[in-house]
Order: C-alpha cells, then sequence, then structure tokens
C-alpha cells in the first residue's frame, strides 16, 4: 500500500529536488501543495503519512505580507503536536521552530553556498552524520531558536542551528540536502539581483557545485532515507 507525501511549497524552484526519487522508492505518492493558492487551514494535519515543508525566500515573521504562513504555522503546531511525520528544509525547519514555540529572527549574516555543517554528538548518532565533512548548500539569512523538545544535531561557523529533530519522527534542516544541480543554476540565475547586491558572485558559486555538489547529494540521499526507514517502527510504536 502507498503511503502519501504531503509536500508544501513556497516557490515554483524550490522543490523536492533528488529527494523526489528517494521518497518514491519507499512507496510514497508526492502530493505538492503550493501555499500560496490554497487554503491552508483546510487541510487535515494528520491526514498525510508524512509533511514536508520546502524552503521559500519570505520570512516567518512577513505574515503580514504572506498570510498563509500563520496557517502554515497553525497545521504545523498541530501535527507536530502529535509526533506525525514531518521534514522541514530551510524556511520549513523555521516553520516547524516556530510552531513549537520557537522565535524566527534575521540572522548575522546571508549564508549563500557551500558550507562546512558541524555535527554534534546527538548528530552523530543521527541521520545527520552523513552531511559530517561535506560541505552542504546554504541560501538563508534568517535564525531560530531550537524549540526546548528539540535535540540539536548540527551547527555551522556563523548559525548555531543548522539540524535538529524530536524523536524519530520530526527532523529539519537549515541546509539544502534536495538540491540538485540543475536547481542550482536556476536558484542561480533567478537570484542574480541578490546575490550582485550581497557581493557573490556566480562564478564562484558555480565552480563550488562542482567541487561539492556530487558528494552533498551522495550525503543528503543518505540522510533522508535512512531518516525514512527509521519511520515505520517509531509510527508503530
Amino acid at each position: 500500500m502507498s503511503r502519501l507525501a504531503l509536500v508544501l511549497r513556497h516557490l515554483d524552484i524550490a522543490h523536492l529536488g533528488n529527494l523526489e526519487p528517494v521518497l518514491r522508492s519507499r512507496g510514497y505518492e508526492v502530493e505538492y501543495v503550493d501555499v500560496a493558492e490554497v487554503d491552508v487551514s483546510a487541510i487535515d494535519p494528520a491526514a498525510a503519512d508524512l509533511v514536508v515543508v520546502l524552503g521559500g525566500d519570505m520570512g516567518v515573521y512577513e505574515s503580514e505580507e504572506f498570510p498563509y504562513l500563520r496557517s502554515e504555522v497553525n497545521l504545523l503546531a498541530a501535527r507536530l503536536g502529535s509526533a506525525r511525520p514531518t521534514l522541514g528544509i530551510c524556511l520549513g525547519a523555521q516553520l516547524m521552530a516556530e510552531a513549537l514555540g520557537g522565535t524566527v529572527t534575521k540572522g548575522p549574516t546571508v549564508e549563500i553556498g557551500f558550507r562546512e555543517v558541524l555535527v554534534t554528538d546527538a548528530g552523530r548518532d543521527s541521520p545527520a552524520r552523513h552531511v559530517a565533512g561535506v560541505p552542504m548548500m546554504e541560501w538563508h539569512g534568517d535564525t531560530f531558536e531550537l524549540p526546548v523538545e528539540a535535540q540539536r544535531l548540527a551547527g555551522s561557523a556563523a548559525y548555531e542551528n543548522e539540524a535538529w529533530s524530536i524523536g524519530d519522527t520530526v527532523f529539519a534542516v537549515q541546509f539544502h540536502p534536495e538540491l540538485t544541480g540543475s536547481m542550482y543554476e536556476e536558484w542561480i540565475v533567478s537570484g542574480l539581483e541578490e546575490l550582485g547586491e550581497l557581493g557573490v558572485s556566480a562564478d564562484d558559486l558555480r565552480a563550488e557545485a562542482l567541487q561539492h555538489g556530487a558528494a552533498m547529494e551522495a550525503a543528503s540521499i543518505a540522510m533522508f532515507g535512512e531518516w525514512l526507514d527509521r519511520l515505520p517502527a517509531a509510527q508503530a510504536g
């Protein structure tokens, strides 16, 4: 019997990328929900076997401009309260933290490019262990308080909270494990104005991708696959 992965998407170019084949290989049907176009409050928070919350270029604190963010936070609060399997990526990780009582704010710097993720002792006993020593792609400028019940799995030189979990069913990362080479190029092209304002070279980003992209994708697929493989036992429990 197939299982349903409900994917909350904020931008067309920020999709599941290399994670979608991992889901499908484990029997999940993938259903995207473009949150700007639907009534998120009408979604049953417990119905899907898995909810994945993807990234976006808005901030959690910009709910006046993007009112669907409030609905997402409410949806996630209900889902996380019952420990239903949930994965958050970048903005998704921030929305999940907000739903659990944390506060999302602007960070000390904007990170764009491949950065080393520093895995904690707890992270080395989790699926996050796969990204230790592998530069992961970052594209964010916000940060968040770690939820009280969460376990910190990784940080970076600039940001303390890069990955966290609650038990085996809730997992969130600030970096972008979903990114493929073609997605990265699309992000670079669509973000040229921002890159110019920040003094970030598009050619340098492309060079980083050639150096680190393949290893990042392999580590990401291993991390996500291990997390999914832990879910059935966790759900049964």
